[in-house]
């Protein structure tokens, strides 16, 4: 009898143990795979010097684990929170008056292709700062919503796709915003910081602002990526004006340039947007790419303020960023809004420049 128990006894210990190493390895498995597709992740972010070469190592990856990317990064950040502001104390009492006196309208060009990753990033990040937000694609989808332009898709159309939204936001919002803001699904814009800019400036001169190009036209164009502001006065001489082709072309490659010129043809002027220290405010690459100075051998000589790289190049009042990855728009978000240092209280710059916009001429005094 006691023999007997002993031979239960240890096959139940044997079993128990069986079954503890079988659902161990499981665990392990599971964590492995959770973790090889958070590795990934990482190291295409961290290795990564300049969008150029994110480009194309993003191009030539798999199908599969391209979109295994996209599918962490929806699942590492698609129910992250911005709304906690409340926690942090902060005055806002300044940002909340200029939300009222500096309106600004952002439309946002997308595609139906990026609207699950990209615009919806967008949408649920810096653009829920504008006084009103528009997404432009070539189809409308109410779900989102997007808003279907009468264009093809591609960047050959690009230009016509930036020529009907101002349109339609002619058309349609006009009265909604005293400034309208053009930015594509992977720009990076600090709202707050725009309003800012746009105090020193009237939204009835004929003015545009953006990364400054000085090629091309006599009066240079703004990075269609890095995103340009139209004032009110602009934005109407567009409307009444711009359907004429002779000045203003319909389609064709090139957006930014083509809409610079329109904007030339119709008198409407670019300014300096360096602040008082002469450190840019728009940019038309990601945040690291300016930082390090990688930059293709073009823009040396496109860029209007000299290709200049460095922390001590850009302003403390940035606007604006292109090629901006998804996961690293929440990156910034948690980076601006959320991170502070214990004990120290930011006071505000006085960072503007002193403008003047001599009306019935193009040049601007500074």
């Amino acid at each position: 009898m006691a023999a007997l128990l002993s031979a239960t006894k240890l096959s139940s210990a044997v079993l128990g143990l069986t079954v503890g190493i079988s659902l161990a390895s499981i665990c392990l498995m599971l964590l492995k795979t959770e973790h090889s597709n958070f590795y990934f992740v990482s190291s295409v972010v961290n290795t990564v010097h300049s969008q150029n070469v994110h480009s194309r190592q993003m191009q030539n990856l798999p199908k599969d684990l391209h979109e295994g990317f996209q599918k962490s990064s929806g699942r590492y950040f698609g129910n992250m929170k911005y709304d906690d502001l409340h926690l942090h104390k902060d005055n806002d009492a300044i940002s909340k008056a200029l939300y009222q006196k500096e309106r600004v309208l952002c439309w946002i060009m997308t595609s139906p292709k990026n609207l699950d990753v990209k615009a919806r990033v967008v949408r649920d990040t810096w653009s829920r700062r504008c006084n009103k937000v528009l997404f432009m694609s070539s189809v409308t989808d109410p779900n989102f919503p997007t808003i279907g332009l009468n264009v093809s898709e591609g960047r050959k159309h690009l230009a016509a796709k930036t020529m009907q939204a101002f349109r339609y936001i002619y058309e349609n919002h006009f009265h909604d915003a005293d400034w309208f803001m053009k930015a594509d699904d992977d720009t990076y814009v600090i709202v707050e910081n725009l309003r800012y800019f746009l105090t020193t400036h009237n939204k009835f001169d004929p003015v545009f602002f953006g990364h400054h190009f000085k090629v091309n036209l006599k009066q240079g164009y703004y990075s269609g990526g890095g995103g340009y502001v139209l004032s009110k006065e602009a934005l109407r001489r567009y409307g009444e004006q711009g359907h004429d082709p002779r000045l203003c072309r319909r389609d064709g490659r090139a957006e930014d340039v083509a809409f610079g010129r329109c904007m030339e043809n119709l008198g409407v002027r670019t300014v300096n947007t360096t602040d008082a220290l002469g450190r840019s405010r728009f940019h038309c690459f990601a945040p690291e790419a300016h930082l390090s100075g990688m930059y293709p051998s073009w823009f040396y000589k496109f860029d209007a303020n000299g290709a200049r790289k460095g922390i001590d190049s850009i302003s403390d009042y940035a606007i604006s960023f292109h090629y901006v990855r998804p996961e690293m728009m929440h990156y910034l978000e948690f980076y601006i809004y959320r991170l502070r240092l214990y004990g120290i209280v930011f006071g505000n710059q006085e960072l503007n420049r002193k403008v003047m916009v001599k009306r019935g001429t193009r040049e601007i005094s500074t």
